[in-house]
């Protein structure tokens, strides 16, 4: 079975509807999964994703913030959902595919601009929330699982378009990026894009603040895919959309590519 799965932070899938049909016409992912979709469930336009192909949806919503969807042509079953942190936001679903396979569609906190938690409540959401990922990993080590979404955290030197500059910047610190390897590292998840793309710089978000921001290229890598090592060696094919970033009134996300032989 090979399926091509993307993820997307879409930024409100109601208010970016035809970007999302979009990207659906014209790469025809097997699976997208969505971040930030800022809306509840019964309220996602799926009419036109359905005569897209996009028979299947298992999500979580909630009205005007966080939200996440995943949306298949191949048939999915609702694999439930963990509110990390306790927080009460809709920030991770998950998918079972008839070959038993389980996509987690994660959404972490972006962390509010002060990289300090006594400063900052949302820095430390974003910590616990990672942190509950990392104890629940370690007590169920995960199996035959790809985790996808908008993590939040750029963790690589070449993750970003200057490492120094942005040490002391959120989705960059070295707190974070210690925090999310900690979770990387309790369920063994293989960073697939890296996997294939080992090298060089590489960004799936540039800043609505940059005026032009495909001449400033300050971007920043957010977006992952990860996978179980007992099938991530069944990845390849990884890729980021960067010329949709460039669409109108986009996401200030690209969407992010693997494609899976199992």
């Amino acid at each position: 079975m090979a399926f091509t799965l993307a993820t997307w932070n879409i930024n409100s899938v109601r208010l970016r509807e035809a970007l999302v049909a979009q990207l659906m016409a014209e790469e025809t992912p097997d699976i997208l999964c969505l971040q930030e979709c800022k809306s509840p469930v019964e309220s996602i336009p799926m009419e036109q994703f359905r005569a897209l192909g996009y028979t299947h949806m298992v999500a979580r919503g909630q009205k005007g913030y966080n939200g996440v969807a995943i949306l298949s042509k191949l048939p999915i079953t609702d694999a439930g959902d963990r509110d990390y942190a306790k927080l009460g936001h809709a920030r991770h679903v998950a998918a079972r595919l008839e070959n038993g396979v389980v996509i987690h569609n994660c959404y972490v906190p972006a962390g509010g601009d002060i990289p300090d938690r006594e400063q900052n409540v949302k820095f430390g959401q974003k910590l616990d929330f990672l942190t509950d990922m990392r104890d629940a990993f370690r007590a169920d080590r995960p199996e035959r699982s790809i985790l996808v979404g908008d993590l939040n955290i750029a963790p690589r030197e070449d993750d970003v378009w200057n490492h120094k500059a942005l040490l002391k910047i959120v989705s960059h610190t070295p707190i974070e990026v210690q925090h999310l390897h900690d979770a990387q590292e309790a369920g063994a998840w293989v960073d697939v894009t890296r996997q294939d793309i080992p090298q060089g710089l590489l960004y799936s978000w540039w800043s609505y603040r940059s005026p032009d921001w495909d001449s400033a290229d300050k971007g920043r890598r957010l977006d992952h895919i990860w996978a179980t090592p007992d099938i991530s060696a069944a990845a390849h094919g990884s890729r980021i959309l960067r010329h949709v970033r460039g669409w109108t009134q986009p996401s200030d996300h690209a969407p992010v590519f693997a494609t899976f032989d199992l």
